[in-house]
């Protein structure tokens, strides 16, 4: 391959011309310096139309069979073609990336906003068959009364009862296996149960079962999946306890919540604990039973 010096480059023209009239073999220029070039003009109107010359693959020696048209440089074209207004424009739009302002130019259609659509707004939904209006009637009837026969005092003196051995069954249970307690700048360490409401135990440690920091050994029977729920369903233990302004409960309710908080005890393998709140309940159930019965006696 013939190399040329920097910033030479060599011109071929479609033909040569002499005074003997054009010549149609294809002629080498020499290279000329770019310092002064001598390109040939090419008039600005010329329109490309069907009827120019069409330049296809050079299959063999023999002549082209296109006019010739004197001089021609691919270099002073390429400049023109750079230099054109329109070619600037075309290529920078079809090469820049699109901006942040212009990223919806080209889209097929605005994004839409996202609204409260779910899966129970779209077409693949059921509806069961309303039952008859008499048995909804028979539903919506009022509710039967369930015996209440503990005071709101009573009440109140259980539930705190179950509150705070629950609140010390979760103090021993951390200490004893050496939990870390998280802190926060409005939280003052815990020196004591009542340090945490039991809704703090509770979420306590629901986070270091859901972390992984409880072991399953030290869970009764392994109950690791079982230890969220039976945590849960002790949560309104609290709000009982605290909450004066609670409607008074029924007697079986009362009872339901001490078992909750016997469960507690048994899946954080709290024998002392456990045998309190199981002697809390069976007292709690004869007194209501005792009162049932003296309430009876007195209507007969």
């Amino acid at each position: 391959m013939t190399s040329f010096p920097s910033g030479a480059m060599p011109v071929y023209g479609a033909a040569a011309t002499s005074a003997a009239g054009p010549s149609t073999s294809l002629t080498r220029l020499e290279p000329f310096p770019p310092t002064t070039p001598h390109y040939a003009s090419t008039p600005t109107s010329v329109s490309h139309t069907a009827s120019g010359p069409v330049y296809g693959s050079y299959t063999s020696p023999s002549p082209p069979s296109w006019p010739i048209q004197g001089k021609y440089s691919p270099v002073g074209s390429t400049d023109e073609l750079v230099h054109s207004p329109d070619y600037r424009r075309n290529s920078i739009a079809s090469t820049s990336p699109p901006s942040g302002s212009s990223r919806s130019v080209g889209k097929g259609r605005p994004q839409r906003k996202p609204s409260n659509r779910d899966e129970f707004d779209g077409p693949q939904v059921q509806f069961l068959a309303r039952p008859p209006s008499d048995y909804i009637a028979m539903q919506e009837r009022e509710m039967p009364h369930l015996p209440t026969n503990l005071l709101v005092s009573e009440q109140d003196q259980v539930l705190a009862a179950v509150n705070d051995r629950l609140s010390q069954c979760a103090f021993d249970f951390v200490a004893k296996y050496q939990f870390p307690i998280p802190l926060t700048q409005d939280m003052r360490p815990v020196e004591r149960p009542q340090d945490r409401e039991w809704t703090e135990w509770v979420y306590l440690l629901k986070r270091l079962a859901t972390k992984r920091r409880i072991p399953a050994r030290v869970i009764y029977n392994g109950q690791i999946k079982q230890f969220a729920t039976i945590l849960e369903n002790s949560l309104e233990m609290r709000h009982a306890a605290k909450h004066q302004s609670r409607p008074l409960k029924d007697d079986r309710n009362v009872l339901q919540l001490i078992s909750a908080g016997i469960q507690v005890a048994k899946i954080l393998k709290d024998a002392a604990a456990m045998d309190y709140l199981d002697r809390l309940y069976v007292s709690t159930e004869q007194q209501i039973q005792d009162r049932a019965a003296a309430s009876a006696a007195r209507f007969r």
